[in-house]
């Protein structure tokens, strides 16, 4: 398993992406000041997106069944865990966009290679946000509290399948 969102497992069989991007943002605002250099303030944390760009050979690996199953999530509308395979939760994310792009038909206009990207942006909040105004003990409570929330979504949403 390479990574699990909702109710998809990434694999080799079904959707390999061949590159994973994940990008944070902070934000500030600067304030300008009479006779001083401007101040910066931070304001909180920004999007949090991450991209997964891969290739499809449907003789080989998922085709247009595997891209069918993550519209079908993207539908549903609401997020979902994002899961590495090695076991690192990313939190509950969004599916925003799912392009597909098809190229190397046969004579019945089958594609032989299916292009894909899914966007996919954070919805809920990153536990390190509240650094600032919790103590250490709040920070790993919280920590757990999610982490077992997001596992139990996930084993849920598995035995469901079965």
């Amino acid at each position: 398993m390479m990574m699990i969102y909702g109710m998809f497992v990434f694999t080799l069989r079904t959707a390999p992406y061949q590159q994973l991007r994940h990008s944070q943002a902070w934000r500030h605002v600067k304030n300008d000041r009479v006779n001083q250099s401007a101040a910066w303030q931070y304001i909180g944390p920004g999007d949090d997106t991450i991209t997964l760009d891969g290739v499809l050979y449907p003789e080989i690996t998922g085709g247009r069944w595997s891209l069918s199953a993550l519209e079908t999530i993207g539908f549903a509308g609401r997020p979902w865990p994002l899961i590495e395979g090695d076991g690192q939760i990313y939190g509950m994310y969004l599916m925003t966009q799912l392009e597909r792009g098809k190229t190397e038909f046969d004579r019945y206009g089958n594609p032989k290679k299916i292009e894909f990207t899914i966007s996919l942006s954070r919805a809920d909040g990153d536990f390190r946000e509240k650094l600032q105004t919790s103590s250490v003990s709040d920070v790993l409570d919280d920590l757990k509290s999610s982490a077992t929330k997001a596992v139990n979504s996930v084993s849920t949403s598995i035995k469901s399948l079965f």
